[in-house]
């Protein structure tokens, strides 16, 4: 199915003075805002029940709900920057983590009560529900309200959207990405070019936000564009990435100094060969493969099949480049393997296809669907949780 509408290279309005403008698009935002509260409602209710069952299972297992929310494994060390600020040398590897999520955990937790780690939790709930309207937006913008509906709610469906509400940053650069990508698809580059550098202040995958918005504004100059707002959106975009990438290698005194932080975590660029070895041992010589690694290894799976739907249903160029970059970051690089399903949390315009077909289901195979992938979610989440050894 076409989208319904195609990405926007310029605001079409005619010439009117800048509070008009201005209210103008203040009535527009709040129209999609009250339009997209029933997806918000639908998404919230998803990851609720996600809790719910996490906080049941905790009880039984004598765990503690909070801290695993909080302070477990890659949290402990946004909390840890938040707290102490980042290491001047190679030998602590906190350097590989980006600074916006720790920068608002410790500008929020400065003037509300409460500790930073549960400050974190709750940023990362409320940018979770910024991203669940940003991607309706999108949703809305190409395919219609009902298939926006669907998109929110199977982003809250995914197979470990618990992370969602964990004190991590996926919540956090997937609002800033799809944000950032409704900018572009509807000619607002300059804001698309702040919430790209945002979102590469954010995660080492900011490079594809950047991306999103410097390839198609290539492809309009190429066409004859020359806007303006659109060049300075595009050369907004990546200086995220490139100043904290510029700033380790200062602060370590090489100029490589970000891709040496990252060897250490043994996550350097091999073209997806780690990535192969991984997904054949899984599939070929483990005996007995974990179940959370098979999740995470069909999700790659997936989600590559996906990208060529998508492509061959002609997708919006904005939105393939963002899936397309973020796609080949994962699975090329080497490293741990199970953070990958994690890692591509983001990528909710993989969905579009599953939605679009979904929108157009009869009600009871919607319901289905959705509550099948829901009950899914929310018991891969506890388990990823109270069973999984590893981080998720």
């Amino acid at each position: 199915m076409p989208p319904i509408a195609s990405p926007a290279t310029e605001p079409t309005t005619a010439p009117a003075s800048r509070p008009a403008l201005r209210a103008h698009a203040m009535a527009r935002g709040t129209g999609l805002l009250r339009r997209a509260v029933p997806a918000l409602a639908a998404y919230t209710a998803v990851r609720t029940a996600g809790l719910v069952l996490l906080a049941l299972w905790s009880h039984l297992k004598h765990h503690g709900l909070w801290p695993a929310l909080a302070t477990s494994w890659d949290s402990s060390w946004y909390l840890g920057i938040a707290d102490h600020g980042y290491a001047q040398h190679l030998s602590n590897n906190n350097l590989a983590f980006f600074p916006l999520y720790p920068i608002l955990v410790k500008a929020v937790a400065g003037v509300t009560p409460g500790s930073r780690a549960t400050i974190g939790v709750l940023v990362a709930m409320v940018c979770s529900l910024a991203a669940a309207a940003g991607i309706y937006a999108v949703g809305e913008r190409l395919y219609g309200r009902r298939t926006a509906t669907v998109l929110t709610v199977l982003w809250g469906a995914m197979p470990v959207a618990l992370v969602q509400w964990m004190g991590y940053t996926e919540s956090l650069f997937t609002a800033l990405a799809a944000w950032s990508l409704y900018a572009v698809l509807t000619g607002r580059w300059i804001h698309a070019g702040l919430l790209a550098a945002l979102a590469g202040l954010t995660r080492p995958t900011g490079l594809a936000v950047a991306a999103a918005v410097v390839v198609p504004a290539a492809v309009a100059l190429w066409r004859g564009n020359r806007s303006v707002r659109m060049v300075a959106g595009a050369l907004i975009a990546p200086l995220g990435w490139l100043g904290y990438v510029t700033w380790v290698g200062v602060r370590v005194g090489r100029w490589d100094g970000y891709f040496a932080v990252q060897k250490l975590w043994k996550n350097q660029w091999d073209g997806g060969a780690d990535t192969l070895r991984e997904v054949r041992r899984q599939l070929v010589y483990q005996g007995h493969p974990q179940p959370f690694l098979l999740v995470v290894t069909a999700v790659l799976a997936v989600s590559a099949a996906l990208w060529l739907k998508c492509a061959s249903d002609r997708q919006a160029l904005p939105l393939l480049v963002f899936t397309g970059v973020l796609l080949l970051v994962v699975l090329g690089s080497g490293g741990v393997y199970f953070p990958r399903a994690r890692f591509l949390l983001p990528a909710f315009p993989l969905l579009l296809p599953f939605a679009v077909a979904l929108a157009r289901a009869r009600p009871r195979t919607l319901v289905v669907v959705l509550g099948g992938a829901a009950l899914f979610s929310a018991y891969l989440g506890a388990y990823m949780t109270l069973v999984w050894t590893g981080p998720p």
